[in-house]
């Protein structure tokens, strides 16, 4: 699991790199959905360092909401699953 967490930080971290590299070229963009995908699944550290490290999407206020909300949605999915698993029911 630990593997595929990391792989998919390094995928989410490189399609935010590229969408930047297309941004400044003038170039057709990744889609925001796919962005937010890839970050919802697993990326999100990933996608919050190329961020921060290119200076990609810090400005865009409705991107960096959409971004939160993901990020509070996996929390609450996380916080399910261990109150699933820790039997208390």
């Amino acid at each position: 699991m630990f593997y595929f967490i990391l792989l998919l930080n390094f995928i989410t971290f490189s399609a935010y790199t590229i969408d930047k590299w297309y941004a400044i070229k003038h170039k057709k963009r990744i889609s925001e959905a796919i962005l937010l995908i890839f970050s919802f699944f697993g990326g999100t550290i990933g996608a919050v360092l190329s961020m921060i490290i290119f200076n990609h999407k810090i400005a865009k206020k409705s991107f960096l909401l959409k971004l939160s909300l993901v990020v509070l949605l996996q929390i609450f999915i996380a916080g399910i699953m261990y109150w699933l698993q820790s039997g208390r029911l």
